[in-house]
């Protein structure tokens, strides 16, 4: 795939947001509004408020799933999130530590693709409540490009103990 070449017609994408620092409820909300600049918001899932996963001694976070439709390319994309995180005030310090917005490509249409610096489908988010959850919600009958499964059937295989929807 060229990076630079843009994709006819608009591509369906599927995004991750998490955060766990401030106020979280608004650090979404301000995502969701900046992400909508760059692509067609079409469906937002419900907020759910789940344990922290990697280090736990963190405050819980909140997630959520957004549908939208884009005519970027997928690094074209992962670098206007990046800048998302920067402009919001995101500082990585320790992986999978506090962040004030996390946002993650998790689907591009039925892509499977993979880069030094970007793999689609997300390659741990068939293992994350926090993202399965949130995202069956909003795409329940969507099939896992490689894995030939729903995501309504990968949120049967992993624990529903440490999550909440709000």
């Amino acid at each position: 795939m060229t990076e630079n070449r843009l994709p006819e017609p608009a591509h369906t994408v599927y995004l991750g947001l998490g955060t766990n620092l401030g106020d979280r409820a608004a650090n979404l909300a301000e995502a969701v509004a900046r992400l909508g600049e760059h692509l067609a918001v079409k469906q937002e899932s419900p907020i759910y408020e789940t344990e922290p996963w990697g280090i736990t001694d963190q405050p819980a976070f909140l997630n959520q799933c957004i549908c939208g439709e884009t005519m970027l390319t997928p690094h074209r994309l992962l670098r206007i999130m990046k800048g998302i995180e920067a402009e919001m005030g995101r500082q990585t310090i320790v992986r999978y530590g506090p962040r004030l917005i996390d946002l993650d490509i998790l689907l591009y249409d039925k892509l499977h693709y993979s880069s030094y610096s970007l793999t689609i489908p997300h390659p741990r988010m068939i293992d994350r409540i926090f993202v399965l959850a949130p995202l069956a919600d909003i795409a329940g009958d969507v099939v896992h490009p490689g894995l030939g499964c729903t995501i309504r059937e990968l949120l049967g295989r992993v624990d529903h103990s440490v999550i909440r929807r709000l």
